[in-house]
């Protein structure tokens, strides 16, 4: 059973009994429904009555339904009001545009607008690398998506996406330092995609192209590297393979073997486990075997696949073996996982070789349980906030733009990709690396910084 959590965080607005038997059943029946009680505060007195504010974390929209019944079947308790936090968090949008330099008369008028700003429009007509100095073209990314591959939802449109990417931008903004604006596209036609962003391309110093569908997100990105001036980045496919690799170098740590003779099982071969196997091979990964839907992907079966998963397939698999992901454990050193929740049981993994390296990232339910998955391996990450080593992409872009934007770096090659995962796994010392610490959590402010950093060292090296 899921266990309660911060986003079905419920807050209720309560009349009770004035007595503190009564505020004390208020949290036993919550408690007794599961609930996580996070705060009970009395709002206001009116004499025999108390008007109370409780918040709990619940486990889902049903549990939260539970949790109000109990609490409505309590004696003299009347539920006022049932709110939800998560949704409350995004009234309104969650980022808005400050200005940086604010006009308090008319000679700021004069220099922040007219007739001012004429002199640096006609500096940058006359120089136009100059645009990354005079705008905000300096620090300011696109978050672009068609919403056909959201999170866990998929094909939801650019509406229901942008929740995702305001998110993203606050992200952007908090750990990285950079501005990055949703731009939410209501076309789902690739050419479209291109065309819109190469137009939009002045106002930005990049592009990050998220929850795009397999395999027209490769497409995508690929023309627009080639045909930009401005580092274009898909999060989902190489996000994610630069925090994967960043785990797998500390994981490998822990057990004592290298990525060079290690045998790798990938459970989902869309943009993410593409991505994660090329960046693994790069890194000296010698075994990967990707599975799909229909079993393990080989060379000697490509008909119908699309060209990225026929690489996949000619380019992975030495041993070319065959049959379910299930029988692709046995002798396994490393499974990682990008698909699709309870596709094992935890006693699956007693194939696997000793001191086995699990990453069951499918969010919200991974791909076998984690805490039972402990049983039978040496480490266990994934992709969520309440177990031990989350694999998380905020663990990258952020740091990396950031690196990017400083350097003006506009090719974001597969050793860059390396650099940034190096340098996000080096940020946990040998004293503090344990199999329930391989990589570092999302608020470490060491990982933007040794990220941005990494990708400066590139640049000076290169």
């Amino acid at each position: 059973m899921a266990q309660p959590s911060p986003s079905y965080t419920v807050a209720l607005h309560l009349e009770v009994p004035a007595s503190q038997k009564a505020v004390a059943s208020l949290v036993d029946t919550a408690t007794a429904t599961g609930a996580v009680v996070n705060g009970v505060d009395v709002a206001e007195a009116d004499g025999d009555h108390l008007i109370v504010d409780l918040t709990a974390d619940t486990r889902d929209s049903v549990h939260r339904g539970e949790l109000v019944a109990a609490l409505r079947a309590l004696d003299g308790v009347v539920v006022r009001n049932v709110g939800d936090s998560t949704f409350m968090a995004h009234v309104g949008g969650k980022i808005e545009i400050a200005a940086r330099y604010p006009i308090h008369n008319r000679r700021d008028l004069a220099r922040v607008y007219t007739p001012g700003v004429a002199r640096v429009c006609k500096a940058i007509h006359d120089h136009p690398e100059r645009a990354r100095l005079l705008t905000i073209k300096k620090n300011t990314v696109a978050v672009v998506t068609d919403g056909t591959a959201v999170l866990g939802l998929g094909d939801i449109g650019p509406a229901a996406a942008m929740p995702v990417m305001e998110g993203k931008a606050v992200l952007f903004k908090q750990f990285g330092g950079v501005d990055a604006w949703p731009v939410a596209l209501d076309t789902k036609d690739p050419e479209e995609i291109i065309a819109i962003c190469k137009a939009i391309a002045p106002a930005y110093g990049g592009i990050n192209l998220e929850d795009i569908a397999a395999p027209k997100c490769f497409d995508i990105e690929a023309r627009l590297r080639e045909e930009l001036d401005i580092p274009v980045f898909h999060d989902d496919q190489h996000g994610t393979a630069i925090v994967t690799l960043a785990a797998l170098i500390n994981a490998l740590r822990i057990v004592g073997k290298r990525i060079e003779d290690v045998r790798i099982v990938l459970s989902g071969v869309g943009a993410a486990g593409s991505a994660i196997a090329k960046l693994l091979m790069a890194h000296g990964a010698t075994d990967i075997v990707g599975y799909g839907r229909t079993g393990a992907l080989s060379a000697e079966d490509t008909e119908g696949m699309n060209e990225h998963r026929k690489w996949l397939a000619e380019n992975t698999n030495p041993r070319r073996v065959t049959g379910t992901l299930k029988d692709g454990l046995v002798g396994a050193d490393v499974l990682i996982g990008v698909s699709s929740g309870n596709l094992l049981q935890p006693e699956d993994l007693k194939a696997m070789a000793p001191n086995a390296i699990v990453f069951a990232m499918a969010n919200p339910v991974p791909e076998v349980d984690p805490i039972a998955a402990g049983d039978y391996a040496a480490v266990v990450a994934t992709g969520r906030s309440d177990f031990p080593n989350q694999i998380n992409n905020v663990l990258a872009f952020p740091g990396l733009f950031r690196g990017l934007l400083d350097t003006g770096i506009t090719n974001i090659s597969t050793e860059l990709l390396r650099a940034a995962a190096t340098g996000i796994a080096s940020v946990i010392s040998e004293e503090e690396l344990s199999p329930v610490y391989i990589i570092p959590g999302a608020f470490d402010t060491r990982v933007s910084k040794a990220v941005a950093g990494a990708v400066r060292r590139f640049a000076d090296d290169a």
